[in-house]
Order: C-alpha cells, then sequence, then structure tokens
C-alpha cells in the first residue's frame, strides 16, 4: 500500500511521542504501510447540533467528540464506516426517518465540501480507488432503528441515497423486526418483517451490523443471511459478563463460520469490569439536561441532544483507566477463538467517551499497531486485523471482486 507523505516523514523522525506514550519507528512504518480500516468512528452528528466542519481541529475530546479529518489522518486511517447514530429519543418518538435523513444529507454535505481529503465508497472498488487518490474512504453506517416499523421501501430509499451499513437492532428498545441486547425479548429474534429486510439488504449489497442485538437475533440474522454479516463496535461476554450487548463465543464462533467479521470494541466498558463499574456508578452531571414533554416535538428531542453535546466530556480517573496492552489480550482471545481472518477493529472514536483502549484521540491509533507487535504478531496478522478483514468481507457483501 502506498505510505503518504506524512506519514513517511514520520518514519524518517524516527519514534513519535502520541498521547503520552512513545511509538516506535517500526511500528509507526507498519501502521502507515498497512490499510487501516476502522468499522465505527462517529464524525456528522457532533456537526448537526453544533456546527462546523469535519476538516475543523478540534482541540482534544470535546464532549467524547475528538474525531476530525486532521487527527483521523494522522492515525493512519485509509477508510473507516462513518457512523450516523439516530439518539433514542427520536426511535422512541417515530421521528427515526427525519433524523435519518438529516444525518445522511449533513454527511453527503460535508464530504462534499471536504472532497479533496474525503470520498463516500459505495463498494470495495470505491475504498480502493479512493485510497489510491489518497483520500479516505467512507462508508455510510446507520446505528439505531433505520425505521421502528422496518419498511423495506425506506430501506431502498436510503441506499439509493449512499447508505450501506445498517445496525439490525436498535440500540435502546426493541424495534419492530428485531429485538436488542438491552432488553427483555420481544419476538424472540426476528420476525416475518425481520427476514423480509435482511432479504433485501442481501440483495442490495448492505453490510448487516449485528452490534447491539439479542443472541437471538444474532444467531437467527447469522443463520438466515445469504452474505457474512459484520458486528461494527463488538465486546466480549468472556471479559466483561455484566455488559449487555457483549457476545458470548457461541456468538461469535456462528459469526465466522459464516464468513463474517467482529470488529472489537476498544470502549473499556465492554472489556474492563471495573470501568463498567465506574460508568455506572459515576455521580450524575451537575449540569442535568431538561426532561421531555410525554410527547415532544422534534424541536425538543434535538434540542435536548444538543445540549448533551455541549456539555464538557469527562476524564476518566486514572486508576480506572486499563493499558492497551489488555485490549489487545481482548482481541488476542477473539484471534484464538474464531481465527486471525475474522478479526478487525471497531474504535467508536466520538462515540462519547473520553477513552478507548487508554487514548484520548483516534490520531493516536499506531498504538494499537505498536501494541500488537509487543504480542508477537506477524506483520501478516497484524495487516488482517488493522483492514484486510474488513475490506475482504466488505467486497464481497457489496461488489466489487
Amino acid at each position: 500500500m502506498k505510505v503518504p507523505a506524512l506519514a513517511a516523514l514520520l518514519v524518517a523522525c524516527g519514534a513519535l511521542l502520541l498521547g503520552g506514550q512513545t511509538l516506535s519507528e517500526e511500528a509507526n512504518r507498519l501502521h502507515h504501510e498497512s490499510f487501516v480500516f476502522d468499522a465505527h468512528v462517529h464524525f456528522i452528528n457532533r456537526q448537526l447540533y453544533l456546527g462546523g466542519d469535519i476538516a475543523d481541529r478540534l482541540p482534544g475530546p470535546v464532549s467524547g467528540i475528538g474525531v476530525d479529518l486532521h487527527n483521523t489522518k494522522e492515525g493512519g486511517l485509509d477508510a473507516f464506516f462513518l457512523n450516523l447514530y439516530v439518539e433514542p429519543d427520536y426511535t422512541k418518538h417515530h421521528f427515526e426517518v427525519k433524523q435519518t435523513l438529516r444525518l445522511l444529507d449533513l454527511a453527503q454535505q460535508q464530504i462534499q465540501r471536504n472532497h479533496s481529503e474525503i470520498e463516500v465508497a459505495l463498494h470495495g472498488e470505491d475504498i480502493e480507488r479512493i485510497h489510491r487518490a489518497g483520500k479516505i474512504a467512507a462508508v455510510l453506517d446507520l446505528e439505531g432503528s433505520f425505521d421502528f416499523d422496518g419498511d423495506p421501501g425506506v430501506l431502498r430509499r436510503l441506499y439509493s441515497l449512499g447508505l450501506r451499513s445498517v445496525q439490525f437492532a436498535d440500540n435502546a428498545q426493541n424495534n419492530g423486526y428485531a429485538d436488542s441486547s438491552c432488553c427483555e425479548p420481544k419476538w424472540d429474534g426476528i420476525n416475518e418483517r425481520g427476514l423480509v429486510l435482511l432479504r433485501e439488504m442481501n440483495r442490495l449489497g448492505m453490510v448487516v451490523n449485528l452490534a447491539h442485538a439479542s443472541e437471538a437475533t444474532w444467531m437467527q440474522v447469522v443463520e438466515l443471511s445469504d452474505d457474512p454479516v459484520v458486528a461494527t463496535h463488538q465486546g466480549l461476554l468472556a471479559f466483561n459478563p455484566q455488559h449487555p450487548s457483549n457476545a458470548s463465543d457461541k456468538m461469535l464462533e456462528a459469526l465466522a463460520a459464516k464468513g463474517g467479521v467482529l470488529a472489537v470494541h476498544f470502549s473499556p466498558n465492554t472489556w474492563s469490569p471495573r470501568f463498567y463499574e465506574y460508568s455506572r456508578n459515576k455521580p450524575a452531571s451537575p449540569k442535568a439536561i431538561p426532561q421531555l414533554p410525554p410527547i415532544p416535538r422534534f424541536e425538543e428531542i434535538a434540542n435536548r441532544y444538543r445540549l448533551t453535546y455541549q456539555r464538557p466530556g469527562e476524564v476518566p480517573p486514572q486508576e480506572v483507566v486499563e493499558p492497551i496492552s489488555r485490549f489487545v489480550q481482548v482481541v488476542d482471545y477473539a484471534v484464538q477463538l474464531i481465527g486471525e481472518d475474522h478479526v478487525a477493529l471497531g474504535s467508536d472514536f466520538g462515540g462519547g467517551l473520553n477513552s478507548r483502549a487508554s487514548m484520548t484521540s483516534i490520531a493516536e491509533y499506531g498504538l494499537i499497531t505498536q501494541a500488537m507487535i509487543r504480542k508477537g504478531y506477524t506483520k501478516t496478522r497484524i495487516r488482517k486485523i488493522l483492514g484486510g478483514n474488513l475490506l475482504r468481507v466488505f467486497r464481497r457483501i457489496t461488489g466489487g471482486d
């Protein structure tokens, strides 16, 4: 792969200092020579609520949203699933389609405004063409229910607007076609509408994202899908059995047997029980966000989330922050369980926490590569995990082989 000019300059300078940690010349070189493809990065919600541009340099974590084009490039990312997050209050009050369209529209505007740096990728060949041009490839990915009732016509229109990945289950509630991991089951997995949607996603060539799915939903979708499936930001029950969204070994083995990819979630909530306990028990913020009326207007919901994005991000105490080596143990567990061809990375940078595998900026991504080198991984394995596996499966699902 082509080494960007910035990376070549950094390599020539030898070891780097990232987030207070030293990145070796070997790790820096391997990282920037590899194709780095992250399965879950948040961008557009911040711009929707607070304005600005994805190219605006942000001074460190801002409400957990310390992601911009500059530090994404500095982190060596060549492609990522650009996450569009439909927050729970929109789906709860059936405004999720409008919110999805707002996010899609703004994402396309922002990417077009920065077309010299980034482009939307619709399939595998797009990603490689964009990479050859020295740009970042963005795959538009929706988190939250695209339509609470699961209308395939809505799905097709979103596809026509460039959406290529949908999280099948909602984050905070069971939707009209699939059970979430957060709730008591309603459908015992997926219902007939869910099967219709799954078939339509397969026909269109869309990535079926199983993050936040219940075990029954996960197992049924894996079995019934014509294509491999992806979990874009997934924790493991083996490391934190308390986290409701974490996946069992049985779920991971089923996904891999179908040819899918598990993108290990950077969030320490999913793999650090002590961080999880801290997150659950920390005192409430003194600046409470106002509650919504029973039947809110759309703008009342939007303003509530605008206020949440204006709040300063909290930096966790050092005693609950796990080292990157602990995160790589999670990666290694997955590799040993399902094989190096089925493991990728889903950082969730910009997704609300000011700690991602002890990193506070996506610019520090090379530290993951260094930790994998120290684990004794070969260059081939590291390149697969950094992006090769996700690119292979994305090409198979969307076309471009």
